[in-house]
């Protein structure tokens, strides 16, 4: 049985407060947007708050980063200060997985990730997410992966440590209680 994407009413009410208080915490994170453009799009779009639910069940606190002009959409990002507690010891992605011969993780960050009706952040989304403050000072996460370095059996991961964003490797196999993953969203 495929499991229902929509939230209830009263969890929608739940998250979109969650979600303004956060927005309002943190302005800095998207200034000039307004909350009351950014609710009564998400109002629009019930797959996309029960994404949106799912990033924050997971302990993501996703937050507006951004609005693209040319798609009309605001985009989200996880802005929980570690790799958000629900998604580490987690392989890279499923091919991943099914290399390890002992000793399988719980599951793997892209597929995941796509359960979640989301997107693993890229090197770019990373970057631009550590202007916004300093993020994984302790953990590290997870990030979308270009096709020539998974084709060799590696994966990319980032954190934040000695006043720097690092972007390094790691056999796509591999999993740490330390490491999950953050995600973006497009509304």
């Amino acid at each position: 049985m495929q499991m229902k994407k929509i939230l209830s009413p009263k969890q929608s009410e739940e998250l979109l407060n969650t979600l303004k208080v956060r927005f309002e915490k943190n302005m800095n994170r998207h200034k000039g947007l307004e909350w009351a453009k950014i609710q009564a799009k998400l109002e629009k779009n019930a797959g996309k708050l029960w994404s949106l639910g799912e990033m924050e069940r997971t302990n993501g606190e996703p937050d507006v980063v951004a609005f693209d002009k040319k798609t009309g959409e605001y985009i989200f990002y996880d802005c929980a200060e570690e790799s958000p507690k629900s998604r580490r010891s987690l392989c890279y992605d499923r091919k991943a997985w099914e290399s390890r011969k002992e000793y399988k993780p719980k599951g793997s960050a892209e597929e995941m990730a796509s359960e979640m009706g989301v997107e693993l952040l890229t090197e770019s989304e990373y970057r631009d997410l550590q202007r916004l403050g300093n993020f994984d000072n302790k953990t590290s996460s997870w990030l979308k992966t270009p096709d020539n370095i998974r084709k060799l059996g590696g994966a990319i991961f980032g954190d934040f440590r000695f006043d720097t964003v690092f972007i390094y490797h790691n056999g796509a196999e591999s999993y740490y209680a330390g490491r999950g993953f953050r995600c973006s969203l497009r509304v």
